[in-house]
């Protein structure tokens, strides 16, 4: 590709424009241009506005990719973009043709389906904001409305898990446990079962603690990758997990996927 070329590019929808931008960026990523201009223009719906679309591309050498659900529209800017000598890729017609001509199927012609907003939508929502609000202990008084708090040492996973259960629509919030700091009251006054402990390796989270510090910039001799430290963490919280009688879970060498999907295993037994 030539370094003068038009790098504008328009995003057009009688929707959002979510599915296209995300095709557009992900072909862009392909090329070294530079700094892409993505214009994405949302719910278009008529052939007044798709002509000054097409008018604006042509004045900037740009070209335009679209997802128009109407036939009538995804025609007219067919039309217009012949005309003016834009380029103009349709990313949502011929899919919708396939499954036409294949299955002999019948789309509905609504636009924005794929985004349509549910009860499911609203709960994973709900979770994800719960999560962010009552991470790391920010507010205890938010514990007792958790489907599951996660407790454990620094660099258990406890956020990452915390927002993966999220958008499984499970609320969940994460306490620090750190030996000068008693974890809060509203920790021992939750069911046992409501909680689960995170334990580690040593180290692994010896190793783990100096990497982090390493990409901060940080030297690795600070009390946070101390190995005795660590030692003394992974002590302190076993002994609040005995006293909490709660699930534990050794994280080490496991991925947060598999992490979490024991911890879903535990929330649908005591949920369900």
């Amino acid at each position: 590709m030539a370094t003068n070329a038009p790098a504008t590019v328009y995003v057009v929808s009688d929707s959002v424009g979510e599915t296209a931008e995300f095709v557009v960026r992900a072909a862009a990523s392909q090329f070294d241009h530079g700094q892409f201009d993505l214009r994405r223009m949302s719910y278009v719906d008529s052939d007044e506005a798709i002509k000054e679309v097409v008018q604006e591309a042509q004045s900037v050498g740009g070209f335009i990719a679209y997802t128009l659900i109407m036939p009538a529209l995804r025609e007219t800017m067919r039309q217009e973009a012949g005309k003016a000598g834009v380029r103009a890729v349709d990313i949502m017609g011929p899919m919708m043709s396939a499954f036409e001509d294949v299955f002999a199927a019948t789309p509905k012609l609504l636009p924005g389906l794929v985004h349509q907003l549910d009860d499911d939508y609203f709960r994973r929502v709900e979770a994800i904001e719960f999560a962010v609000k009552y991470d790391d202990g920010r507010d205890p008084r938010g514990l007792t409305h958790a489907d599951v708090v996660l407790i454990g040492v620094s660099r258990t996973s406890k956020t990452p898990l915390s927002m993966y259960l999220a958008h499984k629509r499970v609320r969940a919030a994460n306490v620090p446990l750190v030996p000068e700091v008693a974890p809060p009251n509203e920790l021992f006054r939750l069911p046992a079962k409501r909680i689960v402990g995170l334990t580690i390796n040593a180290e692994e989270l010896n190793e783990i603690r100096r990497e982090r510090l390493t990409g901060l910039g940080l030297g690795q001799n600070a009390p946070y990758a101390n190995y005795d430290r660590i030692v003394q963490e992974v002590r302190y919280a076993r002994e609040v997990m005995e006293e909490l009688n709660c699930l534990v879970i050794d994280v080490s060498r496991r991925a947060v996927e598999e992490t979490a999907s024991l911890i879903l295993d535990h929330v649908r037994k005591i949920t369900g």
